[in-house]
């Protein structure tokens, strides 16, 4: 006879850092769960680059950018810190610019592949001490991906481009930092491939299964890097879970909607009361929408979690059924394609 399947959602704040809780008794063993996976499933330094390079093309007239990078393994982040500028090319009437930094994460047309420093007026030598952060980065990206930082000049209608500079991410350590002191250079025409992007961006997803309550906590984290879905070149997200089979379908939740944003924090949680056992014989969807008025909703993407999953969506399901009273966070890349109901 199935077991009954108790659902409610709680929202609010989730903790990064859970400490793991004692077991207490547990009610099902770890090799439950090991025996549910064969009988259902498949089986499971500061570097620094020193004074700036030799100039290109434009001998060195349109400046200098002192930045450094770090990317943190440990929770998926690449910091940028935008230092400082010397020399810039003036580009206004009175010989002086107003200029900011703009970041492009390559490959990727998404606005969410793009973050920018304020603005210092009327200076040729802008001091920023700024850090822009991007989340969900993963060890394939930094090998695949390229950072470029441009100087731009704000006008009243615009900006007026004033030097670049390009850096593989894979020159890039894990947990070590790196400066660089760099000549900027003329415009690079984007690549074909950059414009063409079709990432849908991914999702920070936290697993709990507490063996004392029996019941499994899925938290929503953030998503990082989401396709834009409008035509401001934004989306309005929300997110929406879904454990099956369920034919009653009761199990569906959805968080808030996070206005205009491509990369939204959501911080909710939901949980579900279900023995282990039967836990293993569930799939956990999980679906990004976009909301629109007086139309139907834009689907931007999508990811499954269940014993039949592969790769870090396997192992994530994997871990948290075989791992109760702790908390397991990942990012998952969302896929394009439409999830059957």
């Amino acid at each position: 006879m199935a077991s009954e399947l108790w659902y409610y959602s709680k929202q609010g704040s989730i903790e990064s850092h859970a400490e793991p809780v004692a077991v207490t008794n547990p009610k099902e063993t770890e090799g439950d769960i090991d025996d549910a996976f064969v009988k259902y499933g498949q089986s499971s330094d500061v570097q620094d680059d020193g004074p700036p390079s030799s100039p290109g093309s434009d001998g060195g007239t349109l400046g200098t950018l002192e930045f450094s990078l770090l990317y943190n393994s440990n929770n998926s982040t690449l910091q940028c810190t935008i230092i400082r500028s010397r020399g810039l090319k003036a580009m206004d009437s009175n010989g002086l610019s107003d200029p900011y930094v703009k970041l492009h994460l390559l490959p990727g047309a998404s606005k969410s592949n793009k973050l920018r420093t304020k603005t210092i007026h009327k200076t040729l030598n802008p001091e920023w001490n700024e850090t822009l952060t991007y989340h969900g980065i993963s060890m394939e990206d930094m090998m695949k991906k390229t950072i470029r930082l441009a100087v731009l000049d704000e006008d009243a209608f615009g900006y007026d481009f004033i030097g670049e500079t390009c850096v593989p991410l894979k020159k890039l350590r894990a947990m070590q930092p790196r400066n660089f002191n760099v000549y900027l250079e003329s415009q690079v025409e984007e690549q074909e491939d950059d414009l063409l992007s079709n990432d849908r961006g991914k999702v920070l997803l936290s697993l709990k299964y507490n063996s004392n309550k029996q019941a499994l906590t899925v938290g929503i984290v953030r998503c990082a890097g989401l396709a834009a879905m409008d035509t401001n070149g934004y989306s309005d997200p929300y997110v929406k879970i879904y454990l099956k089979p369920d034919p009653g379908k009761k199990s569906k939740f959805k968080t808030a909607v996070k206005k205009k944003t491509l990369n939204p924090d959501f911080n909710e949680e939901f949980i579900y009361e279900i023995k282990l056992s039967d836990l293993a014989k569930k799939t956990l969807e999980l679906t990004v929408w976009d909301k629109d008025i007086g139309k139907a909703n834009d689907f931007i993407g999508g990811v499954q979690l269940s014993i039949n999953s592969k790769g870090e969506r396997l192992k994530h399901w994997y871990d948290a059924l075989k791992n109760p009273n702790q908390r397991i966070e990942r990012w998952h890349t969302l896929s394009a394609e439409m999830i059957p109901e």
